[in-house]
This record gives C-alpha cells, structure tokens and sequence, in this order.
C-alpha cells in the first residue's frame, strides 16, 4: 500500500498588525474548491478574534494557542496540535500563524523534530514572512523579533494595509501594486523603496514579493517551496544564544461586560457561577455588576472611532477583539497602527459582553497609554 504524501505545512510570521491573517484569507479563493486548508493559528492574548475571522472563511477547520508565544512560552503544543489535525482531517495543507512575537527557527525546528518522529508525515514547506509597508521602519528599529522574522525566511510578503472607504463595514486588504499607484495607498514608491533598502540589509538573498492588487498573491509563488531552512541540525545551534523575546511585548485585556463572563474568574477553582462563591474577587465583580447596570450595554460607532483615535502607534501595537455596536451587533474590531477594521460577527451572541478587546504594546507603557481608550470606552484594564 503507498503511504500517503507528507501533509506540506506553511508558516506565515510577521511583527503584530502586519497583515499575516488577512493575506492567508486572500489565498483561499485562489485553491480548488476540493482543496482542504486547515489554519493552526496562535493568538497572543485569550480573546479568539482572527480565529472568528477564519471560521467565516472557506477554510476546513481552524485550530488555535493561546495565552502566549508558541514558539517558547508554549513550546511543544504546536507539535500536539499538528498531530491532531493530521489525524482528524488528514489536510492538503497545514497553514500555521503564528503570534507577532515568534521567532521562525524556533517553530521550524520543532516542525522538523516532527518530520523525523512522523518518518516524513509532514513536511515544512515555507516560511513567510509578511511586512507592514507603512510601519516596518517604525518597528524594525526597535524590534528584535521583526529582524529575526525577516532574516530567517523562505519569501518576504510586502504589503501595505489601508481601510477602504467604500466598504465601511468590511475588511479590505490593499496590496502594493510594483509600480501603479493605488487611491487608498498610503506608501509612496520611494517609502517602499526605503523598507526594500532596509529589507535588503537584514536579508539580502530572500526574494521579496510585492503582493498583487486585493487578490493578494498568487499561491503557486508560495506553495510547493520546498524549504531547505534548517534542514541541518548544526542550524539550530545559534538559537539557544537568540535574546529572550517573552518581555518585548506586554498584553492587557480591556472588558466590560457582565460579570459572570470577566476574565479574572478564569481561576483556579474553576466553581459553578450559578451558586455562591466565597472567593473575594467574584464577591466584588458580583457588586460592581449591580451598582452598574449599563456597564453591558452597546458602543456607538462614533464614540468608538473617537476612543481608538487617542491611542500612540508609538506604544500601541494592535488593539484585536469584540465590540457591540449600537444597533449593529456585535463586530470583530482589528486595529493596527492607527487604523481599524470593524467586521460583523455572523454567529452573533446575545449574551456576549459590549467590550472585550486584547492591547498589545510596548511593555511598561503599554498600560498608561491606553487610559483614555479605556476610560472613554467605561471598560475595565483586566
């Protein structure tokens, strides 16, 4: 009996708000209608915000991490993970995303741990990385991980991410045409030659794609690499000299919602909410809850737009979550850099709290940074 082919598996990395969820959806349209992707996707925080996104996508199934980096703080689930995918679905592909903070040669060594423990059931076929035109200047000068990213890759994806007008609703990814200037842009030609300069000096032998129009990129550009990266174990012998990156990045929940749903009563005793707690903490969400009997109720568009508006790019790398909207419903909020996407949640939940978001930032600043958002928004900093 011939066994079967070795299921291909591609890493998408990429610095936090780069663009890594929405180019992976721009691929799918492009794939045979028979051809079956399952997304293993890491999320920083707790809240499954792309994870939602992807469900509403043609996607076979998604699996997810969370509550850290898989590629150290959560080292090993992502091999666990792998193996249940493969033996549930038995996939034509293996598309993994990873956090804005990973590292690629971390996650490829484990990926090719798993080659020889599975005798070749799986195979890395590529890792790319994406880069936010218009920011990457900003964060590659102070990020160790967007460096390590772009050094470390099979394809560099260069886009750069507008909101379109047109469409206030929707998400839209505008990709940066080689030389046609695009009305929602917000890169000039001599800005993207700049990031390629700076590309360039970090990784000056990894071909960099600028990616075609909305339709993203072409998939046979991507797929089928057969990557070469750390076929070798002598690769992996600078890794463990890599700095620690599990400080770069700080994560804070912002919420507000009933208090049955708050994040803090994610703890240990794990007790039944519908008897009586002794614990101090559910005592006093349980209090606040009754002196505030709006604190679930729904955000305007416009006192939302206006709260995200103070937030410092400088400090503020993503603000990722759900936001019920007066009259609306819930929506899935992604903001990056200064911009936002809001996007309707199909599987709308009545129940669901107005406001739970997760911020990713600069650690130490982080926090004081966003007390206006959460002080203009009523929300609580978990």
């Amino acid at each position: 009996m011939t066994p079967p082919a070795p299921i291909p598996i591609t890493v998408f990395t990429g610095f936090l708000g780069a663009g890594k969820t929405s180019v992976i959806l721009s691929l799918l349209p492009q794939l045979p209608k028979d051809y079956k992707v399952v997304l293993l996707k890491n999320e920083f925080g707790d809240v499954e915000v792309d994870s939602k996104l992807a469900e509403q996508s043609s996607l076979t199934a998604v699996s997810e991490i969370l509550n850290g980096c898989m590629c150290c703080v959560l080292v090993g689930q992502m091999q666990t993970a792998l193996l249940e995918i493969r033996d549930q679905f038995r996939p034509d592909r293996i598309i993994i995303e990873c956090s804005g903070s990973a590292f690629p040669a971390t996650l490829a060594f484990q990926i090719r741990e798993l080659e020889r423990e599975t005798h070749g059931d799986f195979k890395l076929d590529a890792i790319v990385t994406v880069v936010d035109a218009e920011n990457f200047n900003g964060y590659e000068d102070t990020s160790p991980t967007a460096k390590m990213q772009s050094s470390y890759t099979d394809i560099i994806l260069i886009v750069c991410l507008c909101l379109d007008l047109s469409f206030p609703t929707q998400p839209h990814l505008v990709f940066v045409f080689s030389s046609v200037q695009n009305k929602w842009e917000h890169v000039t030609e001599r800005a993207l030659d700049f990031v390629l300069d700076h590309l360039n000096t970090l990784n000056d032998l990894t071909p960099k794609i600028r990616c075609n129009g909305r339709n993203g990129v072409d998939p046979t550009l991507i797929f089928g690499l057969e990557t070469r990266l750390f076929l070798d174990k002598a690769d992996y012998l600078h890794i463990d000299a890599i700095p620690s990156h599990n400080n770069e990045v700080e994560t804070i929940t912002l919420y507000r919602g009933p208090s049955k749903r708050h994040p803090r009563l994610n703890h240990a005793h794990n007790h039944d909410h519908t008897g009586d707690c002794q614990h101090s903490n559910c005592a006093a969400l349980a209090s606040e809850q009754q002196r505030s009997p709006t604190i679930n109720g729904s955000v305007s568009r416009a006192d939302l737009t206006s709260a995200l508006g103070v937030l410092s790019k400088e400090s503020v790398w993503r603000v990722k979550g759900f936001v019920r909207l007066e009259g609306e419903g819930v929506h899935i909020l992604n903001w990056a850099f200064g911009r936002f996407d809001l996007t309707p949640l199909v599987k709308q939940d009545v129940d669901a709290e107005s406001i739970r978001l997760t911020v990713m930032g600069e650690r130490g600043e982080v926090k004081r940074a966003i007390r206006k958002l959460s002080a203009s928004l009523d929300a609580e900093v978990v």
